[in-house]
């Protein structure tokens, strides 16, 4: 066995370079970008009003003569007639700024009689409420940097800027398979032997936290033809997870169903607790992982190791670990890195009850997972430890 360090080591060394695709902006919500982004034009593209008013030339007005109203400039349109001194353009917020001004004095702020407005703002500067050309972005310039996740404001940004699509690094395919002869469904009746399967159901909804569908899921009998079958067909996809069959019964036939299809093992069992028997191994690009069966472990795993892999692809970080205190004193022997269904509070951290790995009753509401170290034997109320939050 190794330890969670050198296993989670091992992943990092064998995850592959990450793809890149070009996308639209809604496509790219949430990835990471995969390269700069440089504006294709100004923005604003032309010296723009910031507010409905009046614009006008303030280096020509004397501050004391009532300015003649000699059009109106509505959003959207553009006016080439120059504006001479003491002359002045109804404006709308967005509009072009016109030949000859250079201000916009505020609706609010004047005194308007028919075509004649006085202003009564005495705090009026040059280049008042006018949105200079270029003044968000200049054509040609770094707009967003690699590496910038593309949260919602960062696509509307982009789409303001004239961009209508960007590469970003892509999601992985992920491929599941259930063993397991026990195994029905949950809509199915169940008879003397069986359990209802859950595994792949908690594994599509933990990818889909990650905005990943799988795009396959099977459940196959503990035969190895099956499983043997099942792993070929799934060996393209960029992540297979497999569920069951790890250990050293009898039935549990994954690790040599693997070699038979040609997939390298990089390691099999960790010194950890839950997912003792976990199975790592590689086949050109496509990384297997191979977790026991129990639905604890299944889980502990995908949050631990799965989850670290797929980050690689997309270059985003999930499950963020942080440290925080307990909130009462936990024992265990050395020996093993414990994973341990926990809840936040405001000031410390509780471990929960029901923590053996066929319960899941625990983990259904916990919000992280509690690492205890594997040297580690009697922790201290207070003591700070190593959390994963999973919600």
């Amino acid at each position: 066995m190794i330890n969670v360090k050198d296993a989670k080591q091992l992943i990092d060394e064998n995850c592959c370079s990450q793809k890149v695709k070009m996308v639209t902006l809604l496509e790219a919500n949430g990835s990471i970008l995969a390269q700069p982004v440089h504006a294709v034009m100004d923005t604003p593209p032309f010296d723009q009003s910031a507010m409905d008013g009046y614009a006008f030339s303030y280096e020509n007005w004397d501050k004391k003569s009532h300015l003649k109203v000699i059009g109106e400039i509505q959003t959207g349109n553009y006016s080439t007639e120059n504006v001479l001194a003491n002359e002045a353009v109804r404006i709308f917020t967005g509009a072009p700024i016109p030949p000859g001004t250079d201000t916009v004095v505020m609706q609010e702020k004047i005194s308007r009689n028919e075509n004649e407005i006085q202003i009564l703002d005495t705090f009026l500067i040059k280049g008042a409420n006018v949105r200079p050309q270029g003044s968000q972005t200049k054509k040609g310039e770094l707009a967003l940097q690699e590496g910038q996740l593309l949260s919602p404001v960062a696509i509307s940004f982009l789409a303001g800027i004239g961009i209508s699509k960007v590469k970003v690094f892509s999601k992985p395919t992920v491929s599941i398979i259930v063993t397991g002869k026990e195994l029905v469904k949950s809509d199915d009746t169940i008879t003397d032997g069986k359990i209802f399967e859950s595994n792949s159901i908690g594994l599509i909804a933990a990818l889909q936290q990650l905005d990943i569908n799988p795009v396959s899921v099977e459940v196959v009998d503990d035969v190895e033809a099956e499983i043997e079958k099942a792993i070929s067909n799934q060996l393209t996809s960029d992540i297979l997870i497999l569920t069951g069959g790890v250990s050293v019964g009898d039935y549990d036939l994954v690790p040599a169903s693997l070699e038979q299809c040609g997939v390298q093992k990089i390691f099999h069992k960790i010194k950890q607790k839950p997912g003792k028997p976990f199975y790592f191994g590689r086949f050109n690009q496509t990384l297997v992982f191979a977790l026991p069966g129990n639905p604890a472990a299944v889980m502990s795993c995908f949050y631990e190791y799965v989850a670290q892999a797929i980050g690689h692809f997309t270059k985003k970080e999930y499950f963020k670990k942080r440290a925080f205190p307990l909130a009462e004193d936990f024992n265990k022997k050395a020996g093993l890195t414990y994973f341990l269904k926990g809840k936040m509070g405001e000031k410390a951290v509780t471990v929960l009850n029901n923590q053996e790995s066929y319960k899941l009753n625990s983990f259904a509401v916990a919000d992280c997972l509690v690492e205890f170290d594997e040297e580690g034997e009697n922790f201290k109320k207070g003591d700070l430890v190593n959390v994963r939050m999973i919600l």
